[in-house]
């Protein structure tokens, strides 16, 4: 029988203490869970970069797994610490929307308030739930596999709506989600929505903050230098990238920068 898995995924970073911290809690509890780090660099106290980054990731994941998702700012006030079990995943966050996306994702979907404290680390800290509850429910949640220990569901979670594309007049307007590690400007735009971009010889003008994208390509290695493109990214939706180089610095683009593609 596999170990079960938990995932991490936080804005904590990794120059200090606190992501050890919580494995060793985690292993204290159940020696045996194998722990995977999705990502710390969610960017500081940002919920709408955590939802993109677990939402982006925890479908890769086997079924049963428990998935940690630490982006906290509102930390030691009254916001609900949840348990939400998906269809085939388990999630362990603070109630303020950072698993919208996830949300977005499921048929269907339970959401408990956690509340049965005997599972948290005493004494509890204001400043530092990822280790002091979050991090002992998930390890406890992995031994005993009954989310319905931890408290009772509610039916009113936090979500937000990620922004949506507008379409109309033979335009299709987005706007870039995230900026990525490589500089890559991922935007909320599905090929679905605009075919003809991603087909030869299709009649289209795409331009990110106003500056036009030339060329849609089919993989990073066919873009020339300092290049600016089009390209269909891991996630299924439309990116702007630079081969071997940074599409954000280039074209002076950061997230909520406008992606406007007009069909021709």
């Amino acid at each position: 029988m596999l170990p079960p898995i938990i995932t991490l995924t936080t804005d904590y970073g990794t120059n200090d203490h606190l992501v050890g911290a919580m494995k060793g809690v985690m292993l204290k509890i159940l020696p045996e869970i194998q722990i995977i780090d999705i990502c710390h660099h969610v960017i500081a106290c940002d919920i709408l970069d955590g939802a993109l980054t677990i939402g982006m990731s925890y479908k890769y994941f086997p079924p049963k797994t428990i998935h940690v998702v630490v982006v906290d700012p509102g930390v030691g006030t009254g916001r609900r610490p949840i348990l939400v079990t998906g269809d085939q995943h388990f999630f362990v966050a603070p109630d303020n929307g950072v698993l919208s996306m996830v949300y977005d994702t499921q048929e269907s979907f339970t959401v408990r308030h956690i509340t049965s404290d005997h599972y948290f680390l005493r004494p509890m800290s204001n400043t530092f739930h990822g280790r002091d509850l979050f991090a002992p429910v998930a390890a406890w949640l992995a031994k005993n596999q009954q989310p319905m220990s931890f408290g009772e569901e509610v039916s009113d979670p936090v979500r937000f709506t990620l922004p949506k594309p507008r379409s109309g007049d033979g335009k299709v307007k987005g706007v870039v989600l995230k900026v990525d590690n490589f500089g890559n400007l991922i935007s909320n735009i599905s090929p679905e929505m605009i075919p003809q971009v991603f087909i030869p010889d299709g009649k289209y003008r795409l331009t990110v903050g106003g500056k036009e994208i030339p060329k849609v390509l089919h993989n990073y290695g066919d873009g020339g230098p300092n290049e600016p493109f089009g390209i269909l990214g891991s996630a299924g939706l439309l990116e702007i990238s630079v081969n071997r180089g940074s599409a954000a610095r280039i074209l002076g683009a950061q997230r909520g920068v406008e992606v406007l593609v007009e069909l021709l």
